[in-house]
């Protein structure tokens, strides 16, 4: 009995068999599991990739839509507008007597409007806004017959875009006359659809004189 059980303990025996057995078999499922970890990993890092790649093909083609869709609209025409021809450019200090009600172009004063989306609570300078207009700015007036919804929409339009400004005019014919140089259009009201059409084709647009310009007050 005892020769036995000194022989079942020799690393040789069988308990040193079934240890080994017993450590393969856990290398073997760590194994595996590091495996299907892996391949886990793989697919989790292959559809992350798959959906980053989707979204940012999605993005760029949305742009690319948005893009057009404004390349469209600037190009439309819009029903009412009326242009101006050419039209004189320079500083002056006297008063400007203007063809158009509200002006949209011709001799300015040197000094320009703010017009990075300024709400003018008073009538402004005719010879500043026009200036402004010329910076390529949306110049918004409107007289005694506009609603108080209707000054609400447009202020709101207004201090939301750059390269626009708005005042009332009270001697102005229409409800609301929307001004860039040279261009003009009267609507009856800030729900018209051409409200929207103007300020896309006119900010910065192609009647632009000095493109870029700045539009935060100043002086040339």
């Amino acid at each position: 009995m005892g020769s036995a059980s000194k022989q079942s303990n020799k690393p040789g025996g069988k308990a040193g068999l079934d240890r080994r057995a017993r450590i393969a078999e856990l290398r073997a499922a760590e194994q595996r599991r590091d495996r299907r970890n892996k391949i886990i990993a793989s697919v989790v890092v292959g559809v992350l990739v798959i959906g980053a790649i989707a979204t940012g093909t999605w993005i760029v083609m949305d742009a690319n839509e948005d893009k057009k869709a404004k390349e469209a609209a600037a190009s439309a025409p819009i029903d009412g507008v009326q242009t101006f021809g050419d039209l004189s450019r320079n500083h002056v200090k006297e008063k400007v007597t203007y063809p158009q009600t509200p002006p949209v172009g011709g001799d300015h004063n040197a000094v320009w409007l703010d017009c990075m989306g300024h709400v003018y609570d008073q009538p402004v300078e005719n010879e500043r806004a026009v200036h402004s207009l010329e910076h390529g700015a949306v110049w918004v007036t409107y007289n005694g017959k506009a609603t108080p919804d209707d000054i609400k929409t447009l202020s709101d339009k207004v201090k939301a875009t750059p390269y626009s400004l708005m005042s009332p005019y009270p001697d102005e014919k229409g409800t609301i006359t929307l001004n860039a140089w040279s261009t003009q259009l009267v609507v009856d009201s800030a729900g018209d659809p051409r409200v929207n059409a103007f300020f896309t084709k006119y900010v910065q647009g192609q009647q632009t004189q000095e493109p870029g310009a700045s539009c935060t007050m100043g002086s040339m």
